[in-house]
């Protein structure tokens, strides 16, 4: 972000849009991004979020903090959220806000925001400019009771307009935001430690991280043997990370029986320990801790994923977004960018919302850079046509580097010869029949090599 002029305390917005020129790891072009970074170092921040959001707010390690919008405690109402940094020690107001603690001096924020039409996203860009706000908490001012003052508890703070947020515009502008593979990984590790409290991760795994030479308050100063050997691990803790993301073993990852369509959080929950739990009539059904960190799990998420919450899998209807990846097709074989493929949706795709199929590059686990430029097909018209059903009501899209004769241009994604992909399935405030798996998606097969 930094890269194109944003500082800490502003934020990006995708007015029109996410498109393939930028790399961020399987964002989507569905939906309204707005993301920025806020600087706790000189004391609490506030977060105003805007109506419709979906989003979070994470630590300086992508550590999950708060929920926002949808799934937080606003509950898509808009809402104010306060941000306290390490070791504070201040006055906190009683009421007015949501309060979370972050362990780093600087924290994520990311929302999205749905097209309220499903084809015109100006309306919900100029809801967020509006609504959306990042300022400086003032101690005693709004959540206090003057009260609070009058006893001695509190300092009797001013209460002012907070100031319009910094937004810049982000449609149409490329930027990497890819964590490199290289031995500059280990610099820019270096420099986060170097910014954060000693403390902001735990000591086991801070430990791995000094024995390499990342040490708070110390130069990072490997020699040339140490920088090799550093430089070797990189690229192959890349090609290993890149392997389970692409062709994972572990059965349990995969939704259907025998299928290639999988998401392995079912199994890990958000903090890659215990399975989400199962919702019935009698409410949430937390499953037993199991007590140990589901390693390949998390590996596989940071890989390709950005950005942890409870709301990345949940099995409660109408609410938020739920994901499929496939990496194989029909034939467990990786998808070649020269070939044609196909994947039908049966009739009553299980959304309250929209749907949409989005295919990325294998290597930068972005959206997949074609002259298409939005590399999506869903029943959603912007930015680019629905896609048109079949006579029984099902829904067929083709993948491949040329449009088939006779196949609509919305029921088509462009892929690149030489180019290999993987594909994900959203559904925007998924259906009991999604989670009852009474609705099952084809596998992605080969109709012309």
């Amino acid at each position: 972000m930094q890269s194109v002029g944003v500082k800490d305390n502003e934020a990006i917005i995708f007015s029109e849009l996410m498109d393939a020129k930028s790399l961020w790891l399987t964002t989507n072009a569905d939906t309204i991004y707005a993301v920025g970074a806020l600087d706790l170092t000189k004391g609490p921040m506030v977060l105003e979020v805007a109506p419709g959001f979906l989003g979070a707010v994470q630590d300086h390690w992508f550590r999950w903090i708060i929920d926002v919008g949808l799934p937080g405690p606003d509950r898509g109402e808009g809402g104010k959220y306060l941000i306290v940094p390490p070791g504070y020690a201040g006055p906190l107001p009683n009421g007015g806000f949501s309060i979370a603690h972050s362990r780093t001096n600087v924290a994520l924020w990311f929302a999205r925001s749905f097209l309220a039409d499903h084809k015109d996203p100006k309306p919900v860009a100029d809801t967020i400019r509006k609504f959306t706000k990042v300022y400086p908490y003032e101690a005693g001012g709004v959540g206090t009771p003057i009260a609070e003052f009058l006893e001695g508890k509190a300092p009797l703070g001013r209460i002012s307009p907070p100031p319009p947020l910094v937004f810049h515009e982000a449609s149409g502008k490329a930027m990497n935001t890819l964590p490199p593979n290289d031995f500059s990984y280990f610099e820019m590790l270096n420099e986060i430690v170097q910014q954060e409290p000693a403390t902001s991760l735990d000591p086991e795994l801070m430990g791995p991280i000094a024995a390499i030479g990342i040490v708070k308050g110390k130069p990072f100063a490997p020699d040339e043997r140490m920088k090799t050997i550093l430089t070797e691990a990189v690229a192959q803790a890349n090609a290993i990370s890149r392997s389970l993301f692409m062709h994972p073993r572990d059965p349990s990852w995969f939704y259907y029986p025998g299928s290639a369509w999988m998401n392995p959080l079912f199994v890990s929950g958000y903090e890659f320990e215990t399975p989400i739990p199962d919702i019935t009539r009698e409410g949430a059904k937390p499953f037993p801790a199991t007590g140990y960190r589901q390693l390949d799990a998390r590996r596989w998420y940071f890989y390709g994923v950005t950005g942890i919450t409870p709301a990345m899998a949940m099995r409660v209807t109408g609410i938020g977004s739920q994901y499929l990846f496939a990496t194989l097709d029909a034939d467990k074989q990786y998808f070649d960018g020269g070939k044609t493929y196909k994947v039908t949706l049966p009739k009553d795709i299980p959304e309250a919302n929209f749907w949409s199929l989005t295919l990325y590059d294998n290597q930068t686990r972005s959206m997949l850079d074609t002259p298409q430029r939005f590399p999506r097909a869903g029943n959603q018209s912007y930015p680019s046509p629905a896609t048109e059903p079949n006579a029984d009501g099902s829904t067929t899209i083709h993948l491949g580097p040329t449009q088939p004769a006779g196949i609509a241009r919305g029921n088509w994604i462009q892929t690149m010869p030489g180019k290999g992909w993987f594909a994900i399935l959203r559904l925007y405030s998924p259906r009991e029949p999604f989670f009852a798996k009474e609705w099952r998606p084809s596998e992605i097969e080969v109709v012309a090599r």
